[in-house]
């Protein structure tokens, strides 16, 4: 045997035991990502080890304030992922809990925020666990991947990856302006957050193989506003190749209804007045101000067109098939708009019908159709249901959309009434209700407005039983692209419901089941062809 074979043979023996040693390296120890090695923490759950704060970007300050997020610095040593970081710029609550900033351990709030966190259950690097990246909710102005009722130990014990992230919020994350328009290599401004988005999942495309994850088995997840970014990642040019599925819970890229998306010189426009009305003449003027001037004098956007991450109203680009073919997972609560029942003077049946034409113009004749009422009665019942149902209509849109373009896609009606507290109002199945069911967090605090009860929840066998139940779904759909699995009720795909049908979740009862009428169908119909475009 010459030098030459026995030197190939043991560099061969060096590169195997080399790979063993990463397939089966600790997980609990420093992990080596690209920017430097980051130490884990045990996790609240028996086997599950989290990450957290982890910069995915440069701190977005000074001159970086509304850039497109820089590389984070590297750093030597360990670093310590037993903390947060801190959340985005935002309002505390008022009169109410933000969970990102009132809990007595929350971490603080700074524009220094671009960290993100990830619960692992798996043993070793190389298992190729399915990875789910979630995006919170909050009107895009509020939240955080620090949320008690986001943390991932229950997802990763059943099998992913689970990573929360920080996005820019409020007029930090969603603002245009000339000059920043004008300053951009891309020739637009405005959708910061969905950049801090797009640079955390291509932050876990790099490193988390490491975590034993699978980086091209991605799913990303929100709710309402998060449910709406991770829509238009479906739609963005920018995100294609990170994502191979996508959840959106109550919000797609119209919003939490039916409209076209703000144009980039409408923002642009918006932010000359509201910066000036602040003594902020320039974009110069505008990133000398203070963090807490931005937040309290500035407004947020919300998405828009802004001619790169989105280069065109979305309806059009999934109208016309020109999305990103990524399995979705979509739909919303049957009560959606119950919180709004507090607000403003009781509906009867004259004012119902007194208001149809200034709540839906033209089309005021299909809205008293769709949605009669004859007696004070029927208004009050009906009276929160078209924000509901304009959003369910938007949200089956999404996902026939996706099948008519060759992705799995599944369609959900969350009607569960879980238990709220004595003396608390009872708001059903609201807005932002089956987030503890999709985390399996039922002891955590809840977010707003779904405030149900955590003592009527916690430890109760049907609620418990239908968390798990929730939470299986998203996982399977996560690892292979269709909910169903082994014990869970049959959830047809969305182009074998019949167009009133629904996948309806709720506990003991899940299964097809009805959906919107056919008026109500029309209704919408109508409204989208009059206010969006025909398709």
């Amino acid at each position: 045997m010459t030098i030459r074979t026995v030197t190939r043979r043991l560099t061969l023996i060096s590169a195997l035991l080399a790979g063993a040693s990463v397939a089966h390296a600790d997980i609990k120890g420093p992990v080596r990502t690209t920017d430097g090695l980051i130490s884990g923490t045990p996790g609240k759950d028996v086997g599950v080890t989290a990450f957290k704060g982890i910069p995915f970007a440069a701190p977005p300050v000074g001159n970086l304030r509304w850039k497109a997020p820089q590389p984070a610095a590297k750093w030597s040593g360990v670093r310590d992922g037993s903390k947060y970081g801190k959340v985005c710029m935002q309002q505390p609550g008022k009169g109410r809990v933000n969970p990102a900033t009132d809990m007595p351990d929350s971490p603080g709030m700074s524009e220094d925020c671009l960290y993100l966190n990830l619960w692992t259950a798996a043993k070793g690097a190389g298992e190729k666990r399915p990875v789910m990246v979630w995006l919170y909710g909050g009107a895009y102005t509020e939240g955080g991947g620090s949320s008690p009722f986001s943390e991932g130990d229950k997802l990763a014990r059943k099998g992913v990856v689970l990573v929360t992230i920080n996005y820019r919020n409020g007029a930090f994350g969603f603002l245009s302006h000339p000059e920043l328009t004008a300053e951009s290599p891309h020739h637009a401004s405005g959708n910061y957050a969905l950049m801090d988005s797009i640079a955390a999942l291509q932050w876990v495309k790099a490193n988390i193989a490491k975590f034993g994850g699978d980086p091209n088995n991605v799913t990303v997840f929100g709710e309402s506003a998060g449910a709406c970014m991770s829509a238009a990642l479906a739609g963005s040019p920018e995100a294609k190749g990170l994502i191979r599925r996508a959840i959106s819970e109550s919000g797609a890229w119209m919003g939490l209804g039916i409209t076209k998306m703000m144009p980039l010189a409408a923002a642009e426009a918006a932010t000359v007045k509201t910066a000036a009305a602040a003594g902020a003449h320039s974009l110069a003027e505008m990133r000398a101000m203070s963090a807490e001037d931005v937040l309290n004098k500035l407004k947020s956007q919300g998405m828009m067109i802004d001619g790169w991450v989105i280069p065109e109203d979305l309806s059009k680009t999934f109208a016309e098939g020109r999305q990103n073919k990524v399995d979705v997972l979509v739909g919303s609560n049957g009560e959606e708009g119950s919180f709004a029942a507090a607000f403003g003077p009781p509906m009867t049946a004259a004012s119902w019908k007194e208001s149809a034409a200034k709540r839906w113009g033209t089309l005021a004749d299909a809205g008293l159709a769709a949605y009669p009422a004859a007696t004070d009665a029927e208004a009050k019942a009906v009276a929160s249901m078209p924000f509901a149902d304009a959003m369910a209509w938007h949200m089956r849109l999404y996902a026939e959309d996706q099948a008519k373009i060759g992705a799995q896609a599944w369609l959900y009606h969350f009607t569960h009434r879980p238990p709220y507290d004595p003396g608390k109002p009872d708001l059903g199945a609201a807005h932002t209700a089956e987030i503890p069911y999709v985390f399996d967090n039922l002891a955590a605090p809840r977010t707003f407005p779904g405030q149900s009860s955590v003592a009527l929840m916690a430890g109760n066998p049907t609620e418990e039983g239908f968390a798990d139940q929730v939470s299986s779904y998203w996982v399977n759909f996560a690892r292979t692209g269709n909910p169903n699995g082994a014990g869970l009720p049959a959830w047809p795909a969305v182009n074998k419901l019949g167009p009133t049908e629904a996948m309806v979740l709720d506990a003991g009862k899940s299964g097809r089941g009805p959906w919107l009428t056919k008026a109500q169908i029309a209704f919408y119909d109508q409204m989208y062809a009059r206010d969006v475009g025909k398709r």
